[in-house]
This record gives structure tokens, C-alpha cells and sequence, in this order.
């Protein structure tokens, strides 16, 4: 008879750490500074969106779900203020409060990079695909239900708390099919995409360095085009 070894599984805490930790990454990332999130996860009943902003996104395929993030408008205003210095802006120029526009557009675009992350990861390391869609933010003043509209049977929800650099917190809630993936034979994941070589990839061939000879003849070709 023959034997075989444990199966690996798969279920909703090794996604929920999968998504925590493209949280953390792309978080940390976007303000240079760290972002980490607690030892402990709490099993809860119902996902909400809480002041003092609500993100959220849908997905859907291999298996279906929804993300949310409540942010603290502390927790906002230093995200938002890290990200938009770090690309560049004159503190000056940003907005003052965490009700603006401004900061919720990029609180969502954050939220799109990280579920992005995250879905990267599931399409490499599960061998599924999850799709999503474009991330939802309100600004609340006050406790608002969110259920999940989608076809989910045996729901399983759970929040994390993160931390900021400033110890500011804000908050993930994670809701998903009742799941499992079995590992049924060993595979190499996939290696994560370099975003620039997609993009040469795109755009056609990528260029190759000019040589000396190369350059050379250009610049005679130019001369000649100037009559010199």
C-alpha cells in the first residue's frame, strides 16, 4: 500500500494573511514608512463600513468576497499626506482635511493597488483567478451596515487591526466564501511580473542600447539631413 504525504491546505486565515500582508506592503511602500498589523484577528459576524472612511471592494471568480478598510480620519490624513509628499507635492498644496475629495481618491487608488496585490498573489499561488471591482469610498459620520451583495452561501468574516508608523489605526474586514485549497502535487508559483518589462512587452519589442556605430551613423545621418 502506498503512502502518501499530509495534504497542504489552503482556508480563510492563510487568505486573510495573504491579503493583510499586500496591505502591509503596499502600504509601507506608498509612505516609506512601516505599516504593521496585529497577532490577533477577530472572527466577527457582519462586515461594516465605520467612520471616518469606508473603503470596499468586491470580487469575485475562483471564490467570491469583500474587502473593507475603515480609516481613522487620523489614519487618512497621515496615508494620504506620507503618499502625496513621497510623489513629490509641497505640503502646502494638500488638502487640510480628511473629507476632501482628494484624500478619498487616494485612499481607493491605495485600496485598488492593494487588492490588485493581493489578487496577483492568489492567481500565482492558488492557481485561481479572482476579479474585482472599482474600490467604493464614503466619508461617514456615522456606523453604516454593509452586506455582502454576492453569492456567497457560507459566509466567514474576520477583522485585523493595522497600525501606522504613528500608531494611528485603522481597520480590514474580510469576508469570503467558507473555503479550501488543497495542494494535490508540488508546483513552482509563479515568479511576480516586473511592471516594466510589461510594459515594453505592450508597446512591442523592448529597444536595445544604441552602439557606438550605431549612434555614430545616426549622428552622420543627421548632419546630412542639415546639409553639413
Amino acid at each position: 500500500m502506498n503512502t502518501t504525504s499530509p495534504q497542504t491546505v489552503y482556508g480563510t486565515e492563510e487568505i486573510l494573511i495573504s491579503l493583510c500582508d499586500s496591505v502591509s506592503k503596499v502600504l509601507t511602500a506608498a509612505t516609506n514608512n512601516p505599516i504593521r498589523y496585529s497577532a490577533m484577528v477577530q472572527r466577527i459576524q457582519k462586515t461594516c463600513l465605520k467612520p471616518d472612511i469606508g473603503c470596499f471592494v468586491l470580487f469575485d471568480g475562483g471564490f467570491s468576497g469583500l474587502v473593507i478598510i475603515n480609516f481613522s480620519g487620523q489614519a487618512a490624513m497621515e496615508l494620504y499626506e506620507q503618499y502625496m509628499v513621497g510623489m513629490g507635492m509641497a505640503r502646502g498644496d494638500l488638502a487640510s482635511s480628511f473629507t476632501s475629495d482628494e484624500v478619498s481618491n487616494v485612499m481607493g487608488e491605495l485600496m485598488n493597488q492593494i487588492v490588485g496585490d493581493f489578487t496577483g498573489k492568489v492567481d500565482r499561488e492558488l492557481q485561481t483567478h479572482l476579479t474585482q471591482n472599482q474600490p467604493k469610498m464614503l466619508v461617514l459620520n456615522k456606523q453604516v451596515i454593509l452586506s455582502v451583495d454576492t453569492n456567497i452561501d457560507q459566509p466567514e468574516a474576520r477583522r485585523v487591526t493595522f497600525y501606522t508608523a504613528r500608531n494611528n489605526v485603522f481597520y480590514l474586514e474580510l469576508a469570503i466564501d467558507r473555503t479550501e485549497f488543497i495542494k494535490l502535487r508540488d508546483f513552482v508559483p509563479d515568479e511576480v511580473p516586473d511592471p516594466d518589462a510589461l510594459i515594453d512587452q505592450a508597446n512591442g519589442e523592448p529597444s536595445k542600447p544604441l552602439t557606438k556605430a550605431t549612434q555614430a551613423d545616426d549622428t552622420d545621418d543627421l548632419l546630412k539631413s542639415l546639409g553639413m
